[in-house]
């Protein structure tokens, strides 16, 4: 008897429902420069958008550019961050990013995702989120949300984020992919949630496993 083959994921639909109903997505963070937004997706991490733009006003009046937060303390940066996710970690991540920058790229956030991933508190999925918001460069960065979502509309059955941004780099023209990054981490967070996930409000939820498993 034959096996049956896989059937292949379904991109093409999928890309097609957001492009005609979330065509001009863009990130939630509040941003004018790189170095605002690097710090703005290091702040992130685990924690929400929204607590990150409350907290990044004062921050960037106190800390304006990469030079300012080279010469401060992590002591000094903890009380403008201490309503965020992890604060200690991340004031002594912040001051030694900006150090590095500082020393080793001249002041300037670097470009490549290869040189970002050099920074502390810099991993590949922030490395992903600042050249494809800033850069526009063809890649996914893969949060929880697009890892959830990937798998429920079965885009990927990766086991590890990197896994997962294979599988969707794989399926997803280059130039979708800017686009894409914030489409689904988008849905994530406001549709297909990890817990009470909005399937009545959702127009993929025909090719959802989640969906098909609930019913």
């Amino acid at each position: 008897m034959k096996s049956r083959r896989k059937p292949d994921p379904p991109f093409a639909p999928i890309l097609d429902w957001f492009e005609a109903n979330r065509p001009l997505p863009k990130s939630e963070l509040n941003f004018l420069s790189p170095y605002q937004l690097i710090v703005a997706v290091i702040l992130s991490a685990q924690c929400t958008d929204k607590r990150v733009n409350l907290t990044t006003p004062a921050f960037y009046e106190r800390f304006p550019d990469v030079a300012s937060l080279a010469a401060a303390t992590p002591e000094e940066v903890f009380p403008f961050i201490r309503s965020i996710s992890y604060p200690n970690s991340k004031a002594a991540h912040l001051v030694a990013m900006a150090q590095k920058v500082q020393q080793e790229f001249g002041g300037e956030i670097p470009r490549h995702i290869d040189a970002l991933m050099t920074l502390p508190g810099v991993g590949r999925k922030t490395a992903n989120v600042v050249t494809s918001v800033l850069y526009d460069e063809p890649v996914i960065a893969v949060d929880t949300h697009v890892f959830r979502v990937a798998h429920r509309l079965g885009l990927s059955d990766g086991k590890t984020p990197y896994a997962v941004e294979c599988d969707l780099e794989a399926g997803i023209p280059e130039s979708v992919r800017p686009k894409a990054h914030h489409w689904l981490i988008l849905h994530g967070r406001y549709v297909c949630t990890a817990r009470n996930p909005k399937c009545g409000e959702c127009g993929l939820s025909s090719y959802c496993r989640h969906y098909a498993q609930s019913r």
